[in-house]
């Protein structure tokens, strides 16, 4: 997997893992969606177990991570006098 940066930026560390978790109970609860599903419209056993692991992997393995950033203003290095 290749990791995507969303350019998203949080004041304090604690709102971005707030923001990690909200996300996967997203996709936890998209997956629950899906699964009862295909339980109900998934005829054969071992189709909805092969399908269930797929959409499983797609979607649980979904995982923000916070990398913390030096934050405050950008200071430009100083010109050397002549």
């Amino acid at each position: 997997m290749t990791p995507v940066n969303t350019d998203l930026v949080f004041d304090k560390f604690a709102d971005c893992l707030a923001a990690e978790e909200q996300m996967r109970k997203h996709y936890t609860d998209a997956f629950k969606v899906w699964d009862r599903w295909a339980a109900a419209n998934i005829e054969r056993r071992r189709e909805y177990s092969k399908m269930r692991d797929l959409q499983a992997k797609r979607l649980l393995s979904n995982i923000g991570t916070c990398v913390p950033h030096a934050g405050g203003d950008t200071i430009a290095p100083q010109q050397p006098s002549n």
